[in-house]
């Protein structure tokens, strides 16, 4: 079983435009959708479509449309309880893949309803072989909800992954000292964040052939307990870092139509290879080839296992291995 949390679920509307995003202008749009969204609702989503045991953890009333979209497409799902409305969320995609997206803050959730959450993810990992906790925190959960959950996972022999930004990631690397989880899928800019530097100068470094800063900057991150970082980069590719050694990914060219759950397919892909029992240059291969189709499809479309490219991505290990944090007590 896998278990994805999403703290701050979302339907999430795309509208596809027929040429460039125009400010202040009146435009005409090509289609529109509406499914169920947030991060952990997109990893959930793409492991259902791949017949992967999921369960996604999330917040909502129970008559809220975010419940009834989830019913519609099959994901397995279990909610906890709130009073206030799902957020929607608004992306605009161009023709060339440019994707703007305008995202509400979420219902805010009381005292209770964060204690709820929390018990429920703790009580889920019990039966779980991964749990993912993916994206922006609601208001009422506090940064450092995912460093304090990630402590309480710590004890269970399940894996925890972790992808999210901003105030909640400097919180989660602020609390590497007392638990660090397993895995971290950052991008150019948050891994900037994490380690310093600039991402701009990550991926230019690596579609000039040079993965050797982001491979450091990853480094730094696994030596100080995280058990693996994913860092994606876009059409840059990824780079995959553990405690064993470090892979650069290339992926298949494609037309990129959106790049709306690109990131949260290839944290599925991941995860999917390591229940499988897949080596780590497998394992990013399969999050390449992933989160590749998933911006090759139009709008909120997430790719299934018939739509992955796994021969076209290009794995070049980098080196043997990376200098693992020291025990603590």
């Amino acid at each position: 079983m896998i278990v994805t949390v999403t703290p701050n679920p979302s339907i999430d509307r795309t509208v596809t435009l027929p040429g460039p995003l125009t400010r202040g202008a009146v435009q005409r749009v090509t289609s529109v959708t509406n499914e169920p969204g947030g991060k952990g609702v997109n990893v959930a989503r793409v492991l259902t479509q791949a017949a992967t045991d999921v369960m996604a953890l999330l917040p909502a009333a129970a008559g809220d449309p975010l419940v009834a979209a989830l019913t519609a497409s099959g994901v397995p799902f279990r909610t906890v309880a709130v009073t206030g409305p799902v957020r929607t969320n608004l992306a605009i995609t161009e023709p060339d893949g440019t994707t703007t997206k305008l995202n509400e803050p979420g219902a805010p959730l009381d005292d209770a309803a964060r204690e709820a959450l929390t018990r429920s993810v703790v009580d889920a990992a019990a039966d779980a072989s991964w749990v993912v906790m993916s994206g922006s925190l609601p208001p009422g959960l506090p940064d450092s909800w995912y460093a304090e959950v990630v402590a309480l996972l710590a004890p269970l022999p399940c894996r925890v992954a972790v992808d999210t930004s901003e105030g909640p990631l400097a919180a989660l690397a602020a609390g590497f000292d007392r638990a660090a989880p397993d895995l971290i899928k950052p991008n150019a800019e948050e891994l900037a964040g994490l380690t310093g530097g600039s991402a701009d100068q990550l991926e230019a470094a690596v579609a000039q052939g040079d993965p050797e800063p982001v491979v450091a900057a990853a480094g730094r991150l696994v030596g100080r307990g995280v058990g693996t970082v994913l860092a994606t980069l876009g059409a840059a590719g990824a780079v995959l870092v553990d405690a064993t050694g470090a892979w650069l990914a290339i992926p298949p060219p494609i037309v990129a139509r959106s790049t709306v759950g690109a990131g949260d397919s290839s944290l599925a892909g991941y995860v999917r290879a390591t229940v499988g029992g897949a080596a780590p240059p497998h394992c990013l291969r399969m999050a390449v080839a992933y989160g590749s189709a998933a911006a090759a499809l139009p709008g909120t479309a997430l790719p299934t296992p018939a739509q992955l490219d796994l021969d076209g991505v290009t794995v070049t290990p980098i080196h043997p291995s990376v200098t693992p944090a020291p025990a603590t007590s």
